[in-house]
């Protein structure tokens, strides 16, 4: 009885999530796949500028400022506009930089980007838009503000610009040593969540479709580096079942042998258009019903093949860095050397126990004894002969020897002793 009351809510959340998913629009995205840039140098569907610095585009993220030097701007504008009134966006950035860094961050959703360029809140005259800044204002460590403009007021002109901020919140953003996680949502109003926490909502205004997404930051002497991971747009509208069987229709088929599911997963390679939610009320006859149900069935078919997908990817890319760890490992020697090689080293263990069993086993003292005699014996004959040969010899021959006999006999002995000593 508990397992059936934690699966009915487990079910009724897994189809309503699917249900209210959103496609992701790929014109106005990146960083969805593997690489953000497939050549490093430009992003597609984006225009890309910088003023004291160049925007650098790597594999996994955006440096729109770098941390050296200040003074730098950075800019990423959509080629296109969103033509849908309900969409999230979604963008995962980070900052860091010296403890005394300035910068500031935007996010924009205006109609005339060039209007804004590379500007700030701060910088910019007149624009037709949303604004979201991130920055240190007022020195509370980080603070999130939304602006609304309908294209009349001169915010680089205005005495009071913190005035104009309809939403807030704190949020300590640099150095966090990750990225955070920033969403706005245009449905039914506006809402801004950072990190999965509401930052702040309203029900007063919604941003009309096409207008243009633009990200820009700004740095001062002391920079911050602002980086972006990632960057996702999403859009969610109904559509007929008459529009979904002509979008069907115009689909190419499945060539023979082709496995059904992978056949899906080309037809829609995003996720599908989710079903907006309806009120029960507005279902007045069986048509309806059939056709709200089939929707909802359908979207939900459609994230099932959006998954496999992911799935596929994720596996594909899986094997892709097994592939290059593999290849990064040196290769070890074969087999045939590998025995090559433990032959020898058991050879020379061999030629070496039987070095030591020759060293232990043999007795040196009796040659020891023996060089001792051998010692003694020429010691004895020096010692005997020496003086009466020194005897017979005319010293005075030597006109460098100033001493008597005796003290050369004395010194001969010496050094006779000394001889001794270090045979011995």
């Amino acid at each position: 009885m508990r397992s059936q009351r934690l699966t009915q809510p487990l079910s009724w959340l897994l189809f309503t999530t699917t249900a209210c998913a959103q496609s992701i629009i790929d014109s106005l995205s990146f960083g969805q796949g593997t690489t953000i840039s497939p050549d490093g140098r430009a992003l597609p569907g984006w225009q890309v500028s910088d003023t004291n610095h160049k925007v650098q585009i790597l594999s996994d993220r955006i440096i729109l400022t770098p941390p050296i030097p200040g003074n730098a701007r950075g800019a990423l504008w959509t080629e296109s506009t969103v033509e849908s009134a309900d969409w999230t966006a979604e963008i995962d950035f980070r900052a860091s930089g010296q403890e005394t860094g300035t910068g500031n961050f935007q996010l924009w959703f205006t109609k005339d980007r060039d209007t804004v360029g590379q500007n700030s809140v701060y910088t910019v005259d007149n624009f037709d838009g949303f604004a979201l800044v991130l920055d240190q204002y007022g020195g509370t460590g980080g603070k999130l503000r939304g602006f609304l403009n309908d294209g009349t007021v001169n915010y680089k002109a205005h005495g009071n610009l913190e005035s104009l901020a309809f939403g807030h919140c704190d949020y300590s953003y640099r150095n966090l040593g990750r990225p955070s996680k920033l969403r706005v949502t245009n449905q039914n109003g506006l809402s801004v969540t950072i990190d999965d926490r509401e930052c702040f909502r309203t029900d007063r205004a919604s941003l009309p479709p096409g207008y243009y997404f633009g990200i820009t930051a700004a740095t001062g002497e002391n920079p911050d580096s602002f980086e972006v991971n990632r960057f996702a747009v999403s859009s969610s509208s109904s559509s007929t079942p008459q529009q979904q069987q002509q979008s069907n229709d115009n689909q190419p088929s499945s060539a023979p042998g082709t496995s059904p599911h992978l056949q899906k997963l080309d037809r829609f390679p995003g996720a599908p258009e989710a079903v907006p939610d309806r009120s029960a009320d507005e279902i007045k006859s069986q048509s309806e019903q059939f056709a709200d149900l089939h929707n909802r069935l359908q979207g939900m078919t459609h994230q099932v093949a959006n998954m496999f997908s992911e799935l596929e990817t994720l596996s594909r890319t899986l094997g892709e860095r097994h592939e290059q760890l593999i290849a990064s490992i040196p290769r070890l020697p074969r087999e045939d050397a590998m025995n090559e090689i433990m032959r020898r080293v058991e050879g020379i263990e061999r030629t070496v126990q039987q070095v030591q069993r020759d060293v232990e086993g043999r007795d040196y003292g009796r040659h020891l004894d023996d060089l001792q005699r051998a010692v003694d014996h020429v010691k004895g004959g020096l010692t005997e002969g020496l003086p009466d040969r020194l005897g017979s010899c005319e010293f005075h021959s030597f006109p460098f020897i100033h001493s008597s006999r005796s003290d050369a006999v004395c010194c001969v002995e010496g050094r006779l002793a000394d001889l001794s000593v270090v045979a011995q």
